[in-house]
Protein backbone atom coordinates (compact mmCIF):
# COMPACT_ATOMS: atom_id res chain seq x y z
CA UNK A 1 0.00 0.00 0.00
CA UNK A 2 1.19 3.55 -0.69
CA UNK A 3 1.66 6.13 2.07
CA UNK A 4 -1.61 7.61 3.24
CA UNK A 5 -3.78 9.26 5.85
CA UNK A 6 -7.07 8.22 7.44
CA UNK A 7 -9.49 11.11 7.94
CA UNK A 8 -11.91 10.52 10.79
CA UNK A 9 -14.11 12.78 12.88
CA UNK A 10 -15.60 13.32 16.28
CA UNK A 11 -19.10 12.88 14.86
CA UNK A 12 -21.05 12.87 11.62
CA UNK A 13 -21.29 16.08 9.57
CA UNK A 14 -18.13 17.62 11.02
CA UNK A 15 -16.54 18.11 7.59
CA UNK A 16 -14.54 14.90 7.05
CA UNK A 17 -15.33 14.71 3.36
CA UNK A 18 -14.61 18.40 2.86
CA UNK A 19 -11.19 18.00 4.48
CA UNK A 20 -10.40 14.75 2.65
CA UNK A 21 -11.35 16.22 -0.74
CA UNK A 22 -9.49 19.50 -0.23
CA UNK A 23 -6.42 17.62 0.99
CA UNK A 24 -6.53 15.36 -2.06
CA UNK A 25 -6.67 18.46 -4.29
CA UNK A 26 -3.72 20.00 -2.45
CA UNK A 27 -1.65 16.84 -2.87
CA UNK A 28 -2.47 16.72 -6.56
CA UNK A 29 -1.28 20.31 -6.77
CA UNK A 30 2.04 19.10 -5.33
CA UNK A 31 2.34 16.70 -8.26
CA UNK A 32 1.17 13.57 -6.44
CA UNK A 33 -1.04 10.86 -7.90
CA UNK A 34 -3.79 10.65 -5.28
CA UNK A 35 -6.29 7.93 -4.49
CA UNK A 36 -9.38 8.36 -2.32
CA UNK A 37 -11.18 5.62 -0.44
CA UNK A 38 -14.31 5.44 1.71
CA UNK A 39 -15.04 1.90 2.98
CA UNK A 40 -18.82 2.37 3.12
CA UNK A 41 -21.25 5.20 2.55
CA UNK A 42 -24.94 5.61 3.33
CA UNK A 43 -27.35 8.41 2.59
CA UNK A 44 -28.02 9.21 -1.07
CA UNK A 45 -30.12 11.70 -2.97
CA UNK A 46 -32.09 10.34 -5.90
CA UNK A 47 -31.97 12.22 -9.22
CA UNK A 48 -33.99 10.94 -12.18
CA UNK A 49 -34.36 7.62 -10.42
CA UNK A 50 -30.63 7.18 -9.76
CA UNK A 51 -29.00 7.46 -6.30
CA UNK A 52 -26.15 9.94 -5.92
CA UNK A 53 -23.87 9.90 -2.89
CA UNK A 54 -22.56 13.38 -2.13
CA UNK A 55 -19.46 12.13 -0.30
CA UNK A 56 -18.46 9.92 -3.22
CA UNK A 57 -19.08 12.74 -5.69
CA UNK A 58 -16.89 15.12 -3.71
CA UNK A 59 -14.03 12.64 -3.40
CA UNK A 60 -14.20 11.60 -7.05
CA UNK A 61 -14.25 15.21 -8.21
CA UNK A 62 -11.20 16.01 -6.06
CA UNK A 63 -9.09 13.43 -7.91
CA UNK A 64 -10.88 13.79 -11.26
CA UNK A 65 -11.87 10.15 -11.62
CA UNK A 66 -14.70 9.00 -13.91
CA UNK A 67 -18.11 7.98 -12.57
CA UNK A 68 -17.31 4.40 -13.58
CA UNK A 69 -14.75 4.28 -10.76
CA UNK A 70 -17.24 4.92 -7.94
CA UNK A 71 -16.80 1.27 -6.89
CA UNK A 72 -13.09 1.91 -6.57
CA UNK A 73 -13.66 4.96 -4.37
CA UNK A 74 -16.46 3.45 -2.28
CA UNK A 75 -17.28 -0.21 -2.92
CA UNK A 76 -20.30 -0.42 -0.58
CA UNK A 77 -22.97 2.27 -0.90
CA UNK A 78 -26.49 2.34 0.56
CA UNK A 79 -29.37 4.73 0.05
CA UNK A 80 -30.89 5.32 3.51
CA UNK A 81 -29.19 7.99 5.71
CA UNK A 82 -28.52 5.48 8.48
CA UNK A 83 -25.54 3.56 9.83
CA UNK A 84 -24.30 1.34 6.97
CA UNK A 85 -25.46 -2.02 8.42
CA UNK A 86 -28.95 -0.65 9.04
CA UNK A 87 -29.10 1.04 5.64
CA UNK A 88 -27.95 -2.19 4.02
CA UNK A 89 -30.66 -4.19 5.80
CA UNK A 90 -33.30 -1.81 4.42
CA UNK A 91 -32.20 -2.96 0.97
CA UNK A 92 -32.06 -6.65 1.88
CA UNK A 93 -28.27 -6.53 1.81
CA UNK A 94 -25.42 -6.87 4.28
CA UNK A 95 -22.11 -5.06 4.55
CA UNK A 96 -19.18 -7.25 3.53
CA UNK A 97 -16.89 -6.86 6.56
CA UNK A 98 -13.78 -8.17 4.81
CA UNK A 99 -14.27 -5.93 1.77
CA UNK A 100 -14.20 -2.83 3.99
CA UNK A 101 -10.44 -3.28 4.24
CA UNK A 102 -9.40 -5.41 1.28
CA UNK A 103 -10.99 -3.09 -1.31
CA UNK A 104 -8.47 -0.39 -0.38
CA UNK A 105 -5.74 -2.59 -1.88
CA UNK A 106 -7.17 -1.92 -5.33
CA UNK A 107 -5.43 1.45 -5.11
CA UNK A 108 -1.98 -0.11 -4.58
CA UNK A 109 -0.77 0.38 -8.16
CA UNK A 110 -3.02 3.32 -9.03
CA UNK A 111 -1.66 6.08 -6.78
CA UNK A 112 1.36 7.14 -4.77
CA UNK A 113 -0.66 8.44 -1.81
CA UNK A 114 -4.08 7.36 -0.52
CA UNK A 115 -6.55 9.47 1.46
CA UNK A 116 -9.06 7.26 3.28
CA UNK A 117 -12.14 8.63 5.00
CA UNK A 118 -14.33 6.99 7.61
CA UNK A 119 -18.05 7.32 8.25
CA UNK A 120 -19.24 9.06 11.40
CA UNK A 121 -16.87 8.66 14.36
CA UNK A 122 -14.36 5.95 15.19
CA UNK A 123 -16.87 3.72 16.97
CA UNK A 124 -19.48 3.94 14.22
CA UNK A 125 -20.41 0.33 13.26
CA UNK A 126 -19.80 -0.45 9.60
CA UNK A 127 -20.71 -4.15 9.63
CA UNK A 128 -22.58 -6.49 11.96
CA UNK A 129 -21.48 -10.03 11.07
CA UNK A 130 -23.69 -12.84 12.36
CA UNK A 131 -20.68 -14.86 13.48
CA UNK A 132 -18.56 -12.18 15.12
CA UNK A 133 -18.35 -8.74 16.76
CA UNK A 134 -19.29 -5.51 15.08
CA UNK A 135 -16.73 -4.01 12.71
CA UNK A 136 -16.24 -0.32 13.39
CA UNK A 137 -14.47 2.55 11.67
CA UNK A 138 -11.77 2.05 14.28
CA UNK A 139 -11.26 -1.55 13.12
CA UNK A 140 -10.89 -0.48 9.50
CA UNK A 141 -8.50 2.34 10.40
CA UNK A 142 -6.39 -0.10 12.41
CA UNK A 143 -6.31 -2.59 9.54
CA UNK A 144 -5.19 0.08 7.07
CA UNK A 145 -2.59 1.35 9.54
CA UNK A 146 -2.48 4.97 8.39
CA UNK A 147 -2.11 7.87 10.84
CA UNK A 148 -5.36 9.55 11.79
CA UNK A 149 -6.36 13.11 11.03
CA UNK A 150 -9.24 13.97 13.36
CA UNK A 151 -11.74 16.56 12.15
CA UNK A 152 -13.63 18.24 14.99
CA UNK A 153 -16.10 21.07 15.36
CA UNK A 154 -14.52 24.30 16.51
CA UNK A 155 -17.23 25.32 18.99
CA UNK A 156 -18.73 24.39 22.31
CA UNK A 157 -18.48 20.71 23.27
CA UNK A 158 -15.60 19.90 20.96
CA UNK A 159 -13.03 19.40 23.72
CA UNK A 160 -14.91 16.46 25.23
CA UNK A 161 -15.73 14.92 21.84
CA UNK A 162 -12.16 15.27 20.63
CA UNK A 163 -10.56 13.89 23.80
CA UNK A 164 -12.90 10.89 23.71
CA UNK A 165 -11.91 10.23 20.09
CA UNK A 166 -8.24 10.53 20.97
CA UNK A 167 -8.66 8.15 23.91
CA UNK A 168 -10.23 5.51 21.69
CA UNK A 169 -7.51 5.87 19.05
CA UNK A 170 -4.67 5.81 21.55
CA UNK A 171 -6.10 2.79 23.40
CA UNK A 172 -5.96 0.89 20.09
CA UNK A 173 -2.44 2.12 19.38
CA UNK A 174 -3.33 4.12 16.28
CA UNK A 175 -0.93 6.94 15.40
CA UNK A 176 -2.58 10.38 15.33
CA UNK A 177 -1.18 12.99 12.94
CA UNK A 178 -3.22 15.73 14.58
CA UNK A 179 -6.55 17.48 14.91
CA UNK A 180 -8.09 20.12 12.66
CA UNK A 181 -10.95 22.29 13.91
CA UNK A 182 -13.71 23.10 11.44
CA UNK A 183 -15.73 26.29 11.98
CA UNK A 184 -19.03 24.88 10.79
CA UNK A 185 -20.89 27.70 12.54
CA UNK A 186 -19.24 31.11 12.15
CA UNK A 187 -20.91 32.28 15.37
CA UNK A 188 -18.79 29.96 17.52
CA UNK A 189 -15.85 31.97 18.72
CA UNK A 190 -14.06 29.95 21.42
CA UNK A 191 -11.71 28.44 18.86
CA UNK A 192 -8.36 29.48 20.36
CA UNK A 193 -9.14 28.26 23.88
CA UNK A 194 -10.58 24.98 22.56
CA UNK A 195 -7.46 24.35 20.47
CA UNK A 196 -5.16 25.05 23.40
CA UNK A 197 -7.12 22.76 25.72
CA UNK A 198 -7.16 19.90 23.20
CA UNK A 199 -3.40 20.16 22.75
CA UNK A 200 -2.74 20.29 26.49
CA UNK A 201 -5.13 17.51 27.51
CA UNK A 202 -4.89 15.31 24.43
CA UNK A 203 -1.16 15.53 23.79
CA UNK A 204 -1.55 15.96 20.01
CA UNK A 205 -1.16 19.03 17.83
CA UNK A 206 -4.10 21.06 16.58
CA UNK A 207 -2.96 21.69 13.03
CA UNK A 208 -5.20 24.66 12.42
CA UNK A 209 -8.71 25.97 12.00
CA UNK A 210 -10.81 25.92 8.83
CA UNK A 211 -13.05 29.00 8.49
CA UNK A 212 -16.56 28.34 7.10
CA UNK A 213 -16.07 27.04 3.56
CA UNK A 214 -12.44 28.16 3.66
CA UNK A 215 -9.04 26.77 2.79
CA UNK A 216 -7.21 24.12 4.75
CA UNK A 217 -4.42 25.21 7.11
CA UNK A 218 -0.95 25.00 5.56
CA UNK A 219 -0.02 22.25 8.03
CA UNK A 220 -2.40 19.89 6.24
CA UNK A 221 -0.10 18.67 3.50
CA UNK A 222 1.76 15.65 2.23
CA UNK A 223 4.00 15.49 5.29
CA UNK A 224 1.09 13.98 7.25
CA UNK A 225 0.88 10.95 4.98
CA UNK A 226 2.85 7.93 6.14
CA UNK A 227 3.26 4.30 5.09
CA UNK A 228 0.85 1.94 6.86
CA UNK A 229 2.00 0.34 10.10
CA UNK A 230 0.84 -2.89 11.72
CA UNK A 231 -1.70 -2.27 14.51
CA UNK A 232 -2.51 -5.16 16.85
Amino acid sequence: MPPGLFVTGTDTDVGKTYVAARLAERLRGEGRTVGVYKPACSGAEVFHGEPVWGDVEALRSAVERPVAEDDLICPQRFVAPLAPPIAAAREGRTVDAELLTTAARRWADRCDVLIAEGAGGLLCPLALPEDGPAVTVLDVAAALGYPLLIVARAGLGTVNHTLLTLAVAQARGLPVAGVVLNEIDAREREVATNAAMIERCGGVPVLGVIPPGGELPEALNGSLCRPPVSIN
